[in-house]
């Protein structure tokens, strides 16, 4: 027998097309719900990652959790276009450049670079097992506060990579707030402490 609580509104993070079913993120933070294309209403077009629903957040006749008497909020945001996509990526070298910059101005330990690129790599991987596991039903997620962790402590840019390479936590407005934020307080931090750029 199917439940229903009050009606709630989400963004659609993850959807299969092929599969007709995905993911919502419901806001505020709580857990996300599994959804099938049945419980659309009915509607002209697919769903698109990106689109705000509003939905009951029910369960199935085996107890299970899911969105149901799913509604756009409104038109779904058209998708960007590639060199969107590109243009964001442009940080990581341009960051490189400035970090190679300070180097030839002002003189940097070798072993800043190591920490940068092994922190990339280690933080695109964790993205990677963490959207495998997101198209597991039940599988162990990553907490977005270790990958918050992770981007502050030099992976930055592997993250980076790995949300416009993978398509992976590139919509969601909240963490996207919160990653940006790592990204500054991280190139503050190598500026006040490699750099005499903000050091009065």
């Amino acid at each position: 027998m199917t439940s229903f609580s009050d009606r709630q509104t989400g963004t659609l993070i993850q959807w299969d097309d092929a599969k007709g079913y995905g993911f919502i993120a419901p806001d505020g933070g709580a857990a996300r719900l599994f959804v099938h294309i049945q419980a659309f209403t009915a509607r002209a077009q697919r769903p698109v990652v990106g689109e705000r629903l509003s939905f009951h957040a029910g369960s199935d006749a085996q107890g299970k959790p899911r969105a149901l008497a799913v509604r756009p909020i409104k038109a779904p945001p058209p998708p960007a276009a590639p060199r969107d996509r590109s243009r964001v990526l442009l940080l990581v070298p341009a960051f490189a450049g400035f970090v190679l910059a300070c180097h030839l101005l002002w003189g940097l330990p070798n072993w800043l670079w190591g920490i940068y690129s092994a922190m990339s790599m280690a933080t695109f991987i964790v993205y990677a097992l963490d959207k495998r596991a997101a198209r597991q039903e039940g599988a162990w997620r990553v907490g977005e506060k270790t990958l918050h962790g992770l981007s502050l402590a030099c992976g930055w840019p592997g993250a980076l990579l790995a949300q416009q390479l993978l398509h992976h936590k590139n919509v969601k407005p909240s963490f996207r707030r919160i990653y940006w934020l790592t990204v500054i307080l991280n190139i503050a931090a190598f500026a006040a402490i490699f750099t005499p750029l903000l050091k009065s």
